[in-house]
């Protein structure tokens, strides 16, 4: 049986699950956010023997461990609601951070089973820091970067680049006035927009600040076990802020994709990539440059892929599905 662990509104599992369905592989999904609403737990371990059952309690879906063959972690979320409200917040918070920790104990438990994502290796594979390090020491070029808080070092940073990019750490979005949400996306400034900032400016957080690198297009390198898919995306037909310093703001401004043939040795790079931080599902962003260079500009451990199979036509969807019902007896 496939457990994927998601939510509610993720889309990404239907065609996957679909297809899983069609191939008489059996499928839990575990929409996480309902965890004391929709499901009921049993883990135990007795003489030494560990299993844990857990059931649907809206369609009587029931999955036991030992059965697990393969699981899709695919944005799994906090357990959010209640199965019962106690009058004290604090009580219900309370009841809501236990059932959030025993999901934290339980994927932990489950890591030695293949997956598709997982709480273990994406966690500290999502460190930029760490990335960097990876690609540069597989012989891929990086962007120079600088994380700081300190005014002096940024200056000195941005003395030796004419163009910068600003990105955000982690927060990608926030709240003003608890209704209209700002979008961070990466910024591309001069060198003097950031040698011009007084010193609290610069020191009221810590900043990510990479060298512009000039593009001919992008690629979004999607890599599920041996299978490699790459989109180009021609982001440098865009308006500066339609898509062309940030792709992702492309989007509803008619970004041009399309399925590509990547160089052998770029992907050879991906899948070393993944071997050395123990991935097995990884999306890549590259940037080639008008001289056709390569740099690696940041891989999402867990990244998104739909909008690929939806704006090109490419089946994401039955690869994914393949590589979890690989362990199954289902002559695929």
């Amino acid at each position: 049986m496939i457990l994927i662990y998601t939510n509610k509104q993720d889309e990404h599992p239907t065609n996957v699950i679909k297809y899983l369905t069609q191939w008489g592989v059996p499928v839990f999904r575990f929409n996480t956010e309902c965890l004391l609403t929709d499901y009921k737990f049993e883990w135990t371990c007795i003489d030494g023997k560990t299993d844990c059952t857990i059931k649907n309690i809206r369609n009587g879906i029931e999955l036991k461990g030992s059965e697990i063959t393969a699981i899709w972690e695919r944005r799994a979320m906090i357990p959010e609601t209640l199965p019962y409200e106690h009058q004290e917040k604090e009580i219900n918070r309370h009841n809501l951070e236990e059932a959030h920790g025993f999901l934290s104990f339980l994927r932990y438990y489950m890591k030695d089973i293949y997956s598709i994502g997982g709480i273990v290796n994406d966690r500290y594979s999502d460190s930029k820091m760490l990335q960097y390090r990876v690609a540069h020491t597989l012989g891929m070029r990086v962007p120079d970067t600088c994380f700081s808080n300190n005014a002096t070092d940024i200056r000195n940073f941005a003395k030796t680049h004419k163009q910068l990019s600003l990105k955000p750490i982690s927060e990608n979005s926030v709240y003003v006035d608890d209704e209209f949400e700002y979008a961070f996306y990466t910024k591309r400034v001069k060198d003097s927009d950031i040698l011009s900032q007084p010193d609290i400016a610069l020191e009221q957080t810590v900043s990510y600040i990479q060298e512009y690198i000039d593009k001919a297009y992008e690629l979004r390198i999607t890599v599920i076990g041996e299978d490699i898919v790459a989109c180009k995306i021609d982001s440098q037909s865009q308006g500066d802020e339609t898509g062309k310093v940030d792709w992702r703001q492309g989007y509803e401004h008619n970004l041009k994709q399309e399925i590509v043939e990547i160089p052998t040795k770029i992907g050879t790079f991906c899948k070393n990539y993944m071997k050395t931080l123990g991935l097995n599902f990884s999306c890549f962003d590259f940037i080639v440059t008008p001289s056709q260079d390569y740099v690696f500009v940041e891989c999402n451990p867990n990244g998104q892929w739909l909008w690929i199979e939806l704006e090109t036509g490419f089946d994401i969807s039955k690869i994914i599905a393949k590589n979890l019902a690989k362990y199954e007896q289902i002559g695929l």
